[in-house]
């Protein structure tokens, strides 16, 4: 038996920000050595017109399910059995079962060898439901389903899965429900021995879900001399001693949610973090004064939004100097608490936003309350330009208590700014899916 895995891609195109899907460095230890594998990211190759293989699975996320289905079509036509996992076949497994023989709900390391089990045994089932509880530190990476693969050359891994907490836009959550599972500090510390790469970027939500175990890997981290980068939630700022051991251990750079100025916004979508810690000032200034680099995510589109605030949110993250910042339009995920809400009071301008041939990647998924749908998808549009010009790129850069210390942070400044600038330009207004036929698609 030979199995392809595939990474599809929004558009079907190459795109010059694709990190590794970790998921298949995961599944290929757990595939008995008598299944042949081979792999393609759509992100960063084609994939060949014709497979020699004998079951196809993908991982999917709601941006990529329709290029996934698409791709699904056309692979069933030469009788493949279409294996799907991921985010969006977890929330939404009766749709994706539409284009699939099989859908993973959940995590697919306690189910993905039932799985190779069944399909040698011709009985695969509809569905495989993880108990979402798999030890971590039984997780084993081979990362030789990448070779030739051409990525950047930043390291990926997780040290826990799940987030305390549960903003209602958020898919974390939903996919994951209660709970946070760590990594032994051990296990961690051996991955990144092991590790080539220089640089690391831990994928958890939100490293610091359980703070007393971050504490430890920072200091366990301090020998290594790795330099790395992360997620985490807006409290954690208030802590001096912990920002400093962060930076010490090898902390370039951290991703902050925002997400609004606005306290009212804030309280609607469960941002009690950034209510009590809403003196941003202050949280800028403890960053900034451990010598850490911040990427600040922004969304806009809930209830107490207007046209004016966007160009607010631009203006706070270039005046606060942010090495980079995303803007992006409230996105009702499905499985998520916001989406269920707006279907419920009517506020989706499509149900199925990701399927809809009228939407474009960059519109408005929703119908705000104190702006028109064209005012969210423009004041987006404009806040990710402005940000992203050259001129507010250097000045940014030029502010080097912030983003300039030393060549090192300079570097990495320059190349994050200047891919983030041709993704967002590529990527707006363009279509999902691809440009095959989509009759079949609904």
């Amino acid at each position: 038996m030979k199995i392809a895995f595939i990474k599809p891609s929004m558009f079907g195109e190459i795109a010059k920000d694709a990190m590794m899907p970790l998921v298949f460095s995961i599944i290929k230890p757990l595939t008995p050595e008598d299944v042949d594998i081979v792999f393609y990211d759509e992100r960063i190759e084609s994939i060949p017109t014709k497979l020699d293989v004998d079951v196809i699975a993908m991982t999917v996320e709601t941006f990529s399910a329709k290029r996934a289905y698409n791709l699904a079509v056309k692979y069933k036509k030469e009788n493949k059995t279409i294996i799907m996992g991921g985010f969006h076949p977890t929330m939404l497994p009766e749709e994706s079962l539409k284009y699939a023989d099989s859908v993973i709900i959940g995590e697919a390391e306690d189910t993905w060898t039932t799985v190779i089990k069944d399909l040698k045994n011709n009985n695969l089932q509809k569905k495989y439901i993880s108990g979402n509880d798999f030890d971590l530190s039984k997780i084993k990476y081979d990362y030789s389903v990448f070779k030739g693969k051409k990525y950047n050359k930043i390291g990926l891994l997780q040290f826990s899965r799940g987030c305390k907490f549960n903003c209602n836009f958020c898919s974390i959550h939903a996919f994951y429900k209660d709970g946070i599972r760590c990594k032994p500090i051990e296990t961690i510390i051996d991955e990144l021995k092991n590790m080539k790469e220089k640089h690391v970027f831990f994928i958890d939500d939100n490293l610091f879900s359980n703070e007393v175990a971050a504490k430890k890997l920072f200091e366990a981290l301090v020998p290594l001399k790795k330099k790395w980068f992360c997620q985490i939630s807006i409290d954690i700022a208030q802590n001096k001693e912990l920002l400093r051991l962060m930076k010490k251990s090898g902390c370039l750079l951290v991703i902050i949610g925002f997400e609004s100025l606005n306290v009212e916004n804030l309280k609607q979508m469960g941002k009690g973090a950034n209510i009590k810690y809403s003196d941003y000032e202050k949280v800028i200034h403890n960053i900034y004064e451990a010598g850490i680099m911040i990427y600040g995510t922004f969304v806009v589109g809930y209830d107490y939004d207007t046209a004016l605030s966007t160009k607010k949110l631009v203006d706070f993250a270039i005046d606060n100097k942010f090495a980079i910042a995303n803007f992006n339009p409230l996105m009702p995920m499905p499985g998520t608490k916001l989406y269920e809400r707006l279907d419920k009071e009517k506020g989706l301008i499509y149900k199925k936003w990701w399927l809809n041939p009228e939407y474009r990647y960059g519109d408005a998924m929703l119908t705000p309350k104190g702006m028109t749908e064209q005012e969210l998808m423009e004041s987006c549009k404009n806040a990710r330009f402005t940000f992203n010009t050259y001129k507010n790129i250097f000045k940014r850069l030029l502010n080097f208590k912030a983003n300039g210390r030393n060549f090192e942070n300079v570097t990495i400044f320059l190349i994050t700014n200047l891919i983030s600038r041709f993704e967002i330009k590529a990527k707006q207004g363009k279509r999902l899916g691809g440009t095959v036929n989509e009759d079949h698609i609904n």
